[in-house]
Order: structure tokens, then C-alpha cells, then sequence
């Protein structure tokens, strides 16, 4: 049995389908999503369908990520705190057309399976994925603010910026750094940094590979590393802008 973690997925059905294809995933391996399953191209009401189904024939994990919850906030008429306009110009839009062709009844489905996904997801060799990140330096169970689990992007800029010649025993090394043994997120692509392929940095592992984009999806094996990945998001929807 595998353990593979996917990145944000925005859309990308046919995306999906490619990854799990090329990475050969079989039914006794295990899948950490790591959120972000809609906004972006024009399938996020279909991508939600397809891990409704997969869910019920292997162990899925499913994170929750900042537009999965704007998302769920949208369905539910809940708009308080929520600027609906800028939810349209990052992806939002598609999302509510796609939604426009679904039923009523696959909608309650589909809410029923956001409201499921979990802030984080902590497994037994210590590793932690979640979709952002966190902020209590004693680890995500001490966070005073759940959003963070899905809104920060400080763990990743903290990351970036670290001194490689600092040790984790170093009085300035992070202490966010040294709670887990590896931490997996999507949420800011390493495209911003120039990259396609997952970045390490610290402990923390980024496989958001901007399939919101012009980047591929991917998906990785935790334990060896390796991974594999879709085409290029824009040329799979090449009628479509995603979020570009």
C-alpha cells in the first residue's frame, strides 16, 4: 500500500484522471487531497463528483482549502465576510456556472462533502498535511484561528526565507520547523518562485504546482518522493482562462 499526497486541483478534472493514471494508484493505496478542488476551470462541480465516487472505493483524505470553504459559503448564501467579487476574479466564476447545471439534489450532496473536509490531517509517522498552514509555534492543535489552516502563507514564506546553514537546534531556527517530521501544503504555488515540480524546503514539502494556471497537477509519493504529474492545466482547457 502507497501513500500519495495531491495538490490543488482548481477544476482540473481531466487533470486528475491523467495523475492518477500516470502514477498508476490502485484502490489499496491511500490519497491525501490537499484542498483546493474547485475555482478555476470549468469542472469543479464534476472534480467534487469524482471524489464523492473515489472515497467509496479506497481510503481518501480529504483537506479543506480556502476556496472549498468560499465555495461552501457561496452554496449555503452565507455572506458575511466574503467579497463575492473578488471570489469571482480568482476562480469563483466558473464554479457558479458550472453549479448552474447541477441539480438540487447533487448540490446537497456536494455541500455534504465540503462540510466533511478536515482542517488538517496528522499521520502516524508525524507528518502533517495541510492545505496553508498554521501559526501557533507549538504545532496546529494549539491554533487559535482554524482559517489559518487554509488562509496563512506564512509557513511557507518562513520557508522560503530560512537560512539553509541554520540547524534545527540553532536558538533562531523556527520552532514551527521542528514539531513535525514533514509538513505537506498546496495553497501558494511554487510557481511564484519559478518551479513546476514540488519544492522542499525545511521540512516542508509545497506540491502546489499552479494547475490553477499555466503549471501541471501533481501528484507524490510521501514515503520515496517521486512523483508524477498532468500536462499543463491551460493546454488540457486550452478553450478556457482558468485563472490567468
Amino acid at each position: 500500500m502507497r501513500t500519495f499526497v495531491i495538490g490543488d486541483i482548481h477544476g482540473g478534472l481531466l487533470a486528475l484522471e491523467q495523475v492518477l493514471k500516470r502514477a498508476e494508484v490502485n484502490t489499496q493505496d491511500t490519497l491525501i487531497f490537499l484542498g483546493d478542488y474547485v475555482d478555476g476551470w470549468s469542472q469543479s462541480a464534476e472534480v467534487i463528483d469524482f471524489l464523492i465516487d473515489l472515497k467509496t472505493k479506497q481510503n481518501c483524505i480529504c483537506i479543506r482549502g480556502n476556496h472549498d470553504q468560499l465555495a461552501l459559503d457561496w452554496l449555503e448564501n452565507r455572506h458575511e465576510d466574503f467579497d463575492e467579487e473578488m471570489w469571482y476574479k480568482h476562480g469563483g466564476k466558473a464554479t457558479v456556472e458550472g453549479y448552474s447545471k447541477i441539480t438540487p439534489e447533487r448540490k446537497k450532496e456536494h455541500i455534504a462533502f465540503f462540510e466533511s473536509l478536515k482542517d488538517y490531517y496528522l499521520d502516524d509517522e508525524n507528518r502533517l498535511f495541510v492545505h496553508a498552514g498554521f501559526t501557533n509555534l507549538n504545532g496546529v492543535v494549539w491554533e487559535y484561528f482554524p482559517k489559518l489552516f487554509y488562509w496563512d502563507r506564512t509557513l511557507w514564506e518562513s520557508a522560503l526565507a530560512l537560512d539553509p546553514n541554520l540547524k534545527p537546534d540553532d536558538l533562531y531556527y523556527p520552532k514551527r520547523f521542528t514539531v513535525y517530521k514533514e509538513i505537506y501544503i498546496g495553497h501558494t504555488p511554487v510557481t511564484r518562485i519559478g518551479e513546476t515540480v514540488p519544492v522542499n524546503k525545511a521540512c516542508v514539502w509545497n506540491v502546489d504546482t499552479g494547475a490553477a494556471f499555466k503549471g501541471p497537477l501533481t501528484i507524490m509519493n510521501v514515503d520515496t518522493k517521486e512523483f508524477w504529474q498532468s500536462e499543463p492545466l491551460n493546454e488540457l482547457y486550452s478553450n478556457e482562462k482558468g485563472r490567468n
